[in-house]
């Protein structure tokens, strides 16, 4: 799943995609974050903690035209855990379904509910 506001889903329904933000200066390739539901309340809490405006876009990975590569996200994260890291462009036609994303009254976002995809995908 991909977490963003919903000013930037509203634009990729639009344009029909949404585009990985270009890199800075360290020449690193850009990507779109994607996120398991176990993990999507880390970055959530770290990025956004607080915001109202958040939506998660749940995706069929069989769709996406671009590679997904599971890598480290950052030190504080628990050990070893892997994100996908979406490649290229998100298209809106991957979307499967739409959810609002809302913090608990003190801020935090809570982990999903609901089972993990056995597949291991990002959906």
């Amino acid at each position: 799943m991909h977490m963003c506001g919903i000013d930037t889903w509203s634009r990729a329904q639009t344009q029909g995609v949404i585009r990985p933000e270009a890199s800075g200066s360290d020449g690193a390739v850009p990507f779109i974050h994607l996120s398991t539901p176990e993990q999507v309340h880390l970055p959530a809490n770290r990025l956004y903690r607080g915001r109202q405006d958040l939506v998660l876009l749940h995706i069929d990975p069989a769709l996406l035209e671009s590679p997904v590569r599971w890598e480290p996200g950052l030190p504080t994260d628990p050990e070893s855990m892997l994100f996908p890291h979406l490649y290229g462009p998100l298209p809106v036609a991957a979307v499967t379904r739409v959810s609002a994303y809302l913090p608990a009254s003190d801020g935090i976002f809570p982990p999903v509910a609901g089972p993990a995809d056995p597949s291991g995908d990002a959906t």
